[in-house]
């Protein structure tokens, strides 16, 4: 509820203001003129343009940079790459990284050696994004990243997804990459899976269990959606949070986030 006004020159017009301009341009079009923007929003652009331009090291990339934009999930919790990079790839073919984002599952996988990956995102941000990421680490020979609401066109040996990990509506820009409304993507993810799955193929759901601990979806609902998608569940890879907040008992979310654990599911197609 607190705003922050900029003049025409998008600069802050108070005293002792940071200058936050360049921060500004990074993650809007804003239009000639006085405006006024939310303080919550500002602070997530400042934070987001500092990812951007220093760039979020990413040990499953052997200490390479990934750069996010601004609405854009940044990579800074890297134990869920860690499961990317560990879980056992099937042979051969192509790998389809649904919700991109940044690329970095993307890359991981093409780091690899998977000899295809066909990233997905709807999000125009998110697209430039990835786009530019891939083409930093050299990758754009393996990795295309195209626009499409979840699964692009045919199969695939082996399709990712990491999923907003708590279902809810977001407030803000910065929330949509936290909050799944009503499960959506979630839920189109394990209901489109069998039928985009080679033979033989895999899924990788990457999800941490905070909604269960928060009370938004018990374990029984996810394994519910699971079967009820045609799918069995193979193996389950497992990580504990190595983040500051997770060990902050300043954090509302402590408790939470102190029991957490994110999942790699391995999951195929169940047999007619």
């Amino acid at each position: 509820m607190v705003l922050i006004p900029l003049d025409a020159a998008q600069a802050i017009p108070l005293r002792r203001a940071p200058d936050v301009r360049a921060a500004l341009r990074h993650a809007l079009d804003l239009p000639e003129g006085n405006a006024v923007v939310s303080l919550r929003e500002l602070q997530g652009m400042v934070g987001a343009y500092e990812w951007h331009r220093n760039g979020v090291p990413v040990p499953a990339l052997a200490g390479e940079t990934i750069h996010p934009d601004f609405g854009v999930f940044s990579p800074i919790r890297g134990e869920y790459l860690d499961l990317a990079a560990r879980a056992p790839l099937p042979m051969g073919g192509t790998a389809f990284d649904i919700g991109t984002g940044t690329g970095v599952l993307a890359a991981i996988l093409a780091r690899r050696g998977m000899p295809m990956v066909i990233a997905s995102d709807l999000s125009p941000r998110a697209l430039a994004c990835a786009r530019a990421n891939i083409e930093r680490l050299g990758l754009s020979g393996q990795v295309a990243v195209q626009e499409a609401d979840l699964f692009p066109p045919g199969r695939a040996a082996l399709a990712v997804c990491n999923p907003p990990w708590l279902p809810g509506k977001a407030s803000s820009t910065l929330e949509q990459a936290v909050y799944d409304p009503d499960s959506r993507m979630l839920r189109g993810f394990l209901g489109g899976l069998a039928a985009h799955l080679l033979p033989g193929g895999e899924g990788w759901l990457i999800l941490s269990d905070l909604a269960e601990h928060l009370g938004l979806r018990s374990r029984d609902q996810l394994l519910g959606m699971i079967e009820a998608a045609g799918l069995v569940v193979i193996d389950r890879l497992d990580t504990r949070p190595r983040h500051g907040k997770a060990f902050d008992a300043s954090d509302p979310l402590h408790a939470a986030r102190l029991q957490e654990t994110t999942s790699l599911w391995r999951l195929g197609a169940a047999k007619p």
